[in-house]
């Protein structure tokens, strides 16, 4: 059972060891955010694991590497949950560490969770954090001595689709972007993620608290982001486990596919066992996923 974390303050110090700085995701107006008596919470598990719900205020939780091993790479880092709450710690901080002994500055996304009550268009409102978030980076690179070519996105699960609509809507703005900065990541990696929002193989949860009880076909389309691949949707790497109980493999087996039809470079990794939301480790293999991912990105060029 959930209980409320009275001492955020001190999890969040000791989750975020070694970040630089949680930064405002936005500097002035947050784009379609409405009043609201909505509270941040953050609670912990039985097991010491973070989660936080109701997010108002998107932010983002940066670790720089050291200088000497700063490779010039980057990346946005979005925790999962279903849409209704985020993974912070087991998904979001304890990634970031790892990223960041590689040399990668990585970025913990805390955005906002679909919430009529929040914003005016909830199927937007993750969307625009997202692209609000490697619009920041971007503008920021020479500050955070990263390359711009050099900007991937990863994400867990619900957070897999929203790191997947960014690599599959990024030419379809949905916050200001006056000076026309790249909202293109230029890699993805998706752990056990969501994809489609078919009734067949959909995390009905997550498709719900995005798209609502009844969605039009049009918008199931628009979301199933497996239709929505062409040959420019960034190289992409994938990490699923056969018997996933919450979110079906049929999704990394249906955004593969799609991924191949149109000439994109993807590898997939695909475990036997390991269910859902194992985070880093997944305990059923000896195999670290993480280990298959530094060796990805240095095939591919993204690190040195």
């Amino acid at each position: 059972m959930l209980k409320h974390c009275t001492f955020f303050l001190l999890l969040l110090t000791s989750f975020a060891a070694n970040s630089q700085a949680i930064i405002p995701l936005y500097t002035s107006s947050i784009p379609g955010a409405k009043s609201s008596s909505v509270i941040e919470k953050i609670e912990t598990t039985a097991d010491g694991k973070v989660q936080v719900t109701g997010v108002t205020v998107p932010t983002l939780t940066m670790y720089l590497p050291e200088k000497e091993k700063a490779n010039g790479a980057a990346i946005i880092i979005c925790p999962g949950g279903g849409y209704g709450f985020l993974a912070m710690s087991l998904e979001g901080y304890s990634s970031a560490q790892e990223f960041q002994k590689m040399g990668i500055a990585a970025f913990v996304l805390k955005y906002r969770l679909p919430n009529d009550n929040i914003m005016e268009n909830k199927e937007t409102g993750p969307l625009q954090d997202a692209q609000q978030a490697i619009k920041l980076i971007r503008s920021q690179a020479k500050k955070w001595n990263i390359d711009t070519a050099k900007v991937g996105v990863i994400g867990f699960s619900a957070g897999g689709h929203l790191a997947s609509t960014l690599g599959t809507h990024f030419d379809r703005p949905v916050v200001p972007n006056l000076s026309s900065v790249s909202l293109r990541p230029n890699f993805m990696m998706l752990l056990y993620p969501v994809i489609s929002f078919d009734q067949t193989i959909a995390h009905l949860g997550s498709r719900t608290k995005l798209i609502g009880n009844s969605p039009t076909a049009a918008m199931i389309n628009t979301y199933s982001n497996e239709t929505q691949v062409t040959p420019q949707t960034p190289p992409t790497f994938i990490v699923h486990a056969s018997n996933d109980g919450w979110v079906k493999v049929d999704n990394s087996l249906i955004f593969y596919q799609a991924l191949l039809k149109n000439k994109v470079p993807v590898e997939m990794h695909l475990y036997t066992k390991g269910g859902h939301g194992f985070g880093l480790n997944n305990n059923s293999t000896k195999d670290l996923w993480i280990d298959r991912c530094h060796n990805w990105l240095l095939a591919s060029g993204f690190i040195k």
